[in-house]
C-alpha cells in the first residue's frame, strides 16, 4: 500500500523491549505501530531493548502496519546509539521526541538521510508554538500528539472535554494540513473505559486528526471505528459525486443533494470519504 494512501486510524505503543508483545502486534488490527524505545522502556533496559526491537524487525511479519520506530531523544545517552542499530533494521518512520524547532529534526535527518521519514512527538507548549515550522520540514511526514507531557506542562487539569487542551490539538491539526501531512491525536489513558475512548475518538476525528495513538490492544476496534467513513457517509460521498459530475455534464452548474448544494468543494471532502474507505478495506485485506 502506497505511504501516501495508508489509514492512520489507529497507531499502537508498543515498548521494544517485550519479545511476547513485539510478537503479538503481528496479528493485531492496528493501521501502525510505534516501537517504543523511550518512555517504555526502563534506562538499564535501553540496550538491550533496541537489540531486541532490531531483531524483530529484521524478522518482519507485521504485514501492511505501518512500523514506527520511537527513539531516545538525541541529547540522552541513548538517542544514537537507536538510531545507529535501527536505522537499517526495516522500520517505516523514525519517531523523535522532546521536539522543539526544526533544527532538532535537521540533528536526525543528517543520521538518517534524506530517504527516511521522519514523524515528531509534540509534546511541549514550544513545539506547539513551532508546529508549523516543524511541519514544514522537509522530511517530516507525521506529528504524533502528545497530550500526556502536554497537559503536564501546561499545568492544565484533566477534564473529559479537554478543553485546557484545544488551542494546542487544533495547532497541531492546522500545522498538518498546511503541510499536507499526517496528525495523530494523544492517548486516552483510561484504557478499561471504552465510552469514554469512543468520545474521545469521535472528538479527535471531528477536529480533523486521522487517528489516534493506543496504550492497549483492547482500543484497537473502537477507535478503528471511529476514524472509518460509516456506510452513510460513503453512500452520500457516492451520491455528492454523482450529482456533481452530472450537473456540469448537463451544463447546468448547480448540483443538490438531500436539499444541500453540492460545490466543487463537497466533492473533493467526498472523494476524500472514499479514498479513506478504500485504504480502509485494503488493511482489512490482510
Amino acid at each position: 500500500m502506497d505511504r501516501n494512501s495508508h489509514p492512520y486510524r489507529s497507531v499502537l505503543y508498543i515498548p521494544g523491549s517485550m519479545d511476547r508483545a513485539l510478537d503479538k502486534a503481528r496479528s493485531l488490527p492496528c493501521d501502525a505501530i510505534i516501537f517504543d524505545l523511550e518512555d517504555a522502556v526502563a534506562p538499564d533496559a535501553k540496550p538491550e531493548a533496541r537489540q531486541t526491537l532490531a531483531a524483530a524487525l529484521k524478522t518482519g511479519g507485521y504485514g501492511k502496519r505501518f512500523k514506527i520506530v520511537r527513539i531516545n531523544a538525541l541529547n540522552t545517552a541513548w538517542g544514537l546509539e537507536d538510531v545507529n542499530v535501527l536505522r537499517d533494521a526495516g522500520a517505516d518512520a523514525f519517531l523523535l521526541p522532546k521536539v522543539n524547532s526544526p533544527t532538532d529534526v535537521d540533528n536526525l535527518a543528517d543520521l538518517l538521510g534524506p530517504d527516511m521519514p521522519i514523524w515528531v512527538m509534540m509534546e511541549t507548549p514550544v513545539s506547539v508554538f513551532q508546529a508549523r515550522e516543524i511541519a514544514s520540514h522537509r522530511q517530516v511526514e507525521g506529528l504524533v500528539t502528545g497530550t500526556n507531557d502536554l497537559t503536564k506542562d501546561l499545568n492544565a487539569r484533566y477534564r473529559a472535554d479537554r478543553l485546557p487542551l484545544m488551542n494546542a490539538l487544533q495547532r497541531i491539526v492546522m500545522a498538518a494540513r498546511a503541510a499536507r501531512i499526517v496528525a495523530i491525536d494523544g492517548v486516552y489513558n483510561r484504557f478499561r473505559d471504552g465510552d469514554g475512548l469512543k468520545m474521545e475518538c469521535e472528538q479527535g476525528r471531528d477536529l480533523g486528526f486521522d487517528g489516534k495513538t493506543l496504550i492497549h490492544p483492547m482500543q484497537i476496534e473502537v477507535t478503528n471505528t471511529a476514524f472509518a467513513p460509516t456506510e452513510s457517509e460513503i453512500d452520500l460521498a457516492e451520491r455528492q459525486i454523482a450529482a456533481f459530475n452530472e450537473s456540469m455534464a448537463s451544463g447546468k452548474g448547480i448540483a443538490v443533494v438531500d436539499g444541500n448544494i453540492v460545490e466543487n468543494l463537497h466533492v473533493v471532502a467526498a472523494q476524500r470519504v472514499l479514498a479513506k474507505a478504500r485504504a480502509v478495506a485494503e488493511m482489512a485485506e490482510e
